[in-house]
């Protein structure tokens, strides 16, 4: 039985932060909820706007959205007017950061291959383009699984596409992991991407890696 832990929550609070920050004692059950809201609301609203990531901070009264996105003018067109009040009953604000990399992030790697394989095109060729792509804008590995019935096979597998190194079990490896799903005609196929884009010298508090034996 495998036993698999997930690259992002390995590593929070070392090389990677919370994605929902604030402080919460008896009430932290509906804020996690309103944070799943929001999230859900802003990747439907929004799914053409290649959302990468949404970070949520919380101040008294006051919520402040970050959306990571590949096409920032298709979020600040909107502007997210329609999250606030009806959603969380507080004020929203809304910061757009634009991701300049997106071929180095791996949600929008795995949203783009979902995507193409609903477009029939070959798994194979999706998979090996995204693999070609992140390795020629700098990234130290990459490695793509997707699973189900790939090319209309009537069994389901598991194929995947692996270039460079993908270090899982070291901390200060920077890793960014995603899955997405393809709703096909003959069933859903799923997605994974993990992609290495070097190892932090630094955590989060500032101390350094000692990087000897």
């Amino acid at each position: 039985m495998g036993q698999k832990t997930h690259p992002y929550g390995f590593r929070l609070g070392i090389v990677k932060q919370w994605r929902s920050r604030y402080y919460a004692r008896h009430n932290f059950p509906e804020l996690l909820k309103e944070d799943e809201l929001i999230r859900k609301y802003l990747k439907t609203r929004l799914s053409h706007a290649a959302i990468a990531d949404v970070h949520i901070e919380r101040k008294p009264g006051k919520v402040t959205v970050t959306v990571h996105t590949g096409r920032p003018g298709v979020v600040i067109g909107k502007r997210g007017a329609e999250v606030d009040k009806q959603l969380t009953g507080k004020e929203v604000g809304i910061n757009v950061e634009e991701i300049k990399r997106p071929e180095l992030d791996a949600q929008l790697v795995g949203d783009s291959v979902a995507h193409q394989l609903t477009q029939r095109i070959s798994f194979r060729r999706a998979m090996k383009r995204a693999v070609q792509s992140a390795m020629r804008m700098g990234a130290q590995g990459i490695k793509i699984k997707a699973a189900g019935r790939l090319g209309g096979a009537e069994i389901a597998r598991t194929e995947g596409y692996h270039e460079g190194r993908v270090p899982l079990h070291t901390l200060r490896a920077d890793i960014d992991y995603a899955t997405s799903t393809a709703k096909t005609t003959f069933g859903t196929i799923g997605v994974k991407v993990w992609i290495f884009k070097g190892e932090r010298t630094e955590d989060l508090h500032g101390r350094t890696y000692s990087t000897g034996v």
